[in-house]
């Protein structure tokens, strides 16, 4: 059976939480919990800061992120580059090979 560490069972979470227990006392707990919360809610904080400024930005200069697009574009641009290409050495090397 293939487990990702992701997911845990509820027997795996009690023993994490007597080990918590055993190691830093009942009394601290609430307190590491209450810390870790604000620390979640500050980095959750920055993070939508950040995206609200890259999207303002992104806004104030009307520049287009939409890399799949452009790579699009140009893989079109290139395979018609190369299809011409193929044309001019099929139209040069014809009369060669119709010789042989």
């Amino acid at each position: 059976m293939i487990t990702l560490p992701l997911f845990i069972s509820g027997t795996e979470i009690a023993f994490i939480l007597f080990v918590l227990v055993m190691v830093f006392g009942a009394d601290k707990i609430p307190e590491m919990a209450r810390f870790f919360g604000k620390t979640m809610k500050s980095f959750r904080h920055a993070t939508d800061e950040i995206k609200t400024e890259i999207t303002k930005q992104k806004k104030d200069y009307n520049v287009d992120f939409d890399i799949k697009k452009e790579f699009e574009e140009e893989k079109k641009s290139i395979e018609s580059e190369t299809t011409k290409v193929k044309e001019d050495i099929e139209d040069a090397v014809g009369p060669i090979k119709r010789r042989f």
